[in-house]
């Protein structure tokens, strides 16, 4: 089966690229300690990956493939300090529609995560996700590709954090090492992976 082709995402994909990352975040340890509630979920983890991709569609930062199916949001360093994802909480919405306990849970997850990120430059991947309807294609592994080979591009490092266990050998086997974790308010992985030479 032939790959679909990699596109930088427009405005016009920001509804099925939200759709499929509430999909694929369902059972994710950081969005359930985040919005735990079954009936609100769908509804506060859709504003919280809209904000995201609305921050950086302009940016030229987020791939997808399948039309939205899967995708990856990454944050370029020239923006200054990256903003987490859902893994990536900083730049997360800290206003809108959620009640002032979600809010707290929220920004108080923001805050740790930020303070572990490096001070250094570096391309971050705030976002990675497939639509459970295409997973196991390795659509996920080519869209996060492309912001590997940018920060190859630019000899910088890339960095990622992950709450779910079972991704870390995921990542590890593409290449990425832990170098940094946090216990509280979830336990997360800090992931990097070292600037490559491109040729």
């Amino acid at each position: 089966m032939t790959t679909p082709e990699i596109t930088i995402a427009t405005p016009a994909h920001r509804e099925a690229v939200v759709g499929s990352l509430v999909a694929a975040f369902v059972k994710d340890p950081v969005l359930r300690f985040l919005f735990p509630d079954e009936d609100t979920y769908p509804r506060y983890a859709a504003v919280f990956f809209g904000h995201l991709f609305d921050k950086r569609v302009h940016r030229s930062s987020i791939w997808t493939i399948g039309a939205g199916a899967s995708v990856a949001i990454w944050e370029p360093p020239a923006t200054g300090q990256p903003s987490a994802g859902p893994a990536a909480v900083p730049g997360s919405p800290t206003e809108g529609p959620y009640p002032a306990d979600v809010l707290a849970r929220v920004q108080g997850y923001d805050d740790t995560v930020h303070a572990a990120l490096p001070t250094y430059p570096f391309w971050y991947l705030g976002v990675l996700g497939t639509h459970p309807d295409s997973a196991g294609r390795g659509w996920g592994r080519a869209v996060m590709r492309v912001g590997l080979a940018r920060a190859a591009a630019e000899g910088l490092p890339a960095i990622l954090e992950t709450s779910n266990p079972g991704n870390v050998g995921l990542y590890r086997r593409a290449g990425w090492e832990v170098v940094g974790s946090l216990s509280e308010p979830v336990p997360t992985w800090i992931m990097q992976q070292p600037p490559r030479r491109t040729r």
